[in-house]
């Protein structure tokens, strides 16, 4: 079980979550207050900065939802003193591009193909960590690697995974690419029931409790084209099931098997790194 200062004495029946994202945040806000409500007591903290070992330790756990050097960090700290975590650094990980095309095309993903050369024709610019403060991906810019451009419409279709506990459940938000334009929130849709196990199968492999990827339809079938680790699940109508899933997380005991899952999956041949 986590162990930590505040466990062993003072403020025993109260649990403490800490949350690595911006308080005013429109769903992880409302997700706070309900976890409130449940007699838990909720600290933000500020995306981009350091927290210290003392402040890790106070905490039953620790959520995560923004992909920055300085979350990644807390993150393993948290989960190597034995405390909880909730998307902890290996599903950060994900947010290293080549690392999340990999984890895709190994549940059977369609990923469009990846050069560190310009192609001849149209392509996405992206660089190789999906950090929060690096640019968003490129239309014919510059970048870490480049993608070919998959013609299809200019429509995501934003797949949100959220593991409550008894279910890992998939919603389907439908949204205008940012590549063209400003991104705009179109509707709810029905999962495609062949990719929402894929993304399942992403969440049992890293051992994430919520997951994000983006597929874009073309006249051939969908193309996962981005994971996202730290996903904002506005308008995804979702903040039910984060609080259940937080809540699970709390409610079990932190010696899980998620080391395991994720070496299966980020080995060095996995990688490319080795024989």
């Amino acid at each position: 079980m986590s162990l930590n200062k505040r466990s062993q004495g003072g403020e025993q029946s109260r649990q403490r979550v800490g949350v690595i994202c911006n308080e005013e945040h429109d769903v992880f806000s409302v997700v706070g207050d309900e976890l409130r409500n449940r007699g838990i007591r909720v600290d933000f903290f500020e995306p981009g900065t350091a927290l210290s070992e003392e402040t890790i330790s106070n905490l039953d756990l620790l959520m995560n939802k923004k992909v920055d050097p300085h979350s990644f960090r807390a993150l393993e700290r948290a989960e190597s003193a034995g405390i909880a975590t909730w998307n902890g650094y290996r599903t950060v990980l994900l947010g290293a591009r080549l690392v999340g095309y990999r984890v895709l095309e190994r549940v059977g993903c369609r990923v469009p193909p990846v050069s560190f050369e310009k192609p001849s024709g149209d392509y996405v610019a992206k660089t190789s960590f999906d950090w929060h403060f690096h640019p968003d991906p490129e239309f014919n810019g510059e970048g870490d690697f480049y993608q070919e451009l998959v013609p299809a419409d200019p429509i995501d279709h934003k797949y949100y995974a959220v593991d409550t506990g008894d279910e890992i459940v998939v919603r389907v938000l439908r949204a205008k690419s940012k590549l063209r334009g400003k991104k705009e929130y179109i509707d709810l849709i029905d999962p495609e029931p062949v990719l929402a196990e894929q993304i399942r199968d992403v969440m049992k492999l890293t051992g994430s409790q919520a997951i994000g990827v983006d597929f874009i339809e073309s006249d051939d079938g969908y193309w996962a084209v981005d994971v996202n680790p730290a996903m904002s699940f506005r308008e995804a109508e979702m903040e039910d099931q984060l609080v259940e899933s937080v809540l699970a997380v709390l409610s079990r005991d932190t010696d899980d098997s998620t080391e395991t899952a994720i070496r299966s999956v980020l080995t060095e041949r996995e990688l490319g790194t080795g024989d």
